[in-house]
């Protein structure tokens, strides 16, 4: 399900309200520690936090670097991390959060899926997203695109 709404409220006018509330909180808090350089945009038909191309145009897709996004999909909502995708320790302190919370992850490389709020690790998350400054970001990203 992917909105065509071009702004961060439009998307959230277009949303139940319980999937508002839910998508509303998580976005509250990632801006909250957003760190200096990202930004928040609508870009693949979701709610995204994005290096700006004017700051780091050099992607293989002509597309901002995102370390995050929130989706409301048809069946669950989805976070996109992709500090997960490209740091493998990331990955391992969001599985131990989760082990810690007793919770089986529904997850892709960088996608997590679920339906309510107390399914995933929030604290967690924020952190990840708080504790990857744009210029690390860009430096795994350099590091991924020269081994492929």
């Amino acid at each position: 399900m992917q909105s065509k709404a071009t702004s961060v409220e439009d998307y959230l006018d277009e949303l139940t309200d319980d999937r508002r509330k839910i998508i509303s909180t998580i976005r509250n808090r990632i801006l909250e520690i957003l760190p200096n350089g990202y930004e928040e945009s609508m870009n693949w038909g979701m709610i995204s936090y994005e290096i700006p191309l004017k700051r780091y145009p050099d992607t293989y897709n002509g597309q901002p670097l995102g370390i995050a996004s929130l989706a409301s999909q048809k069946n669950h909502i989805s976070i996109y991390m992709m500090g997960c995708y490209m740091v493998p320790e990331q990955t391992e302190k969001l599985m131990k959060a989760y082990k810690d919370m007793g919770v089986k992850p529904n997850m892709g490389k960088s996608c997590i899926r679920f339906t309510k709020l107390e399914k995933i690790p929030l604290d967690t998350i924020v952190e990840l997203i708080r504790d990857f400054p744009v210029k690390e970001y860009i430096k795994h990203y350099k590091n991924i695109k020269e081994s492929s």
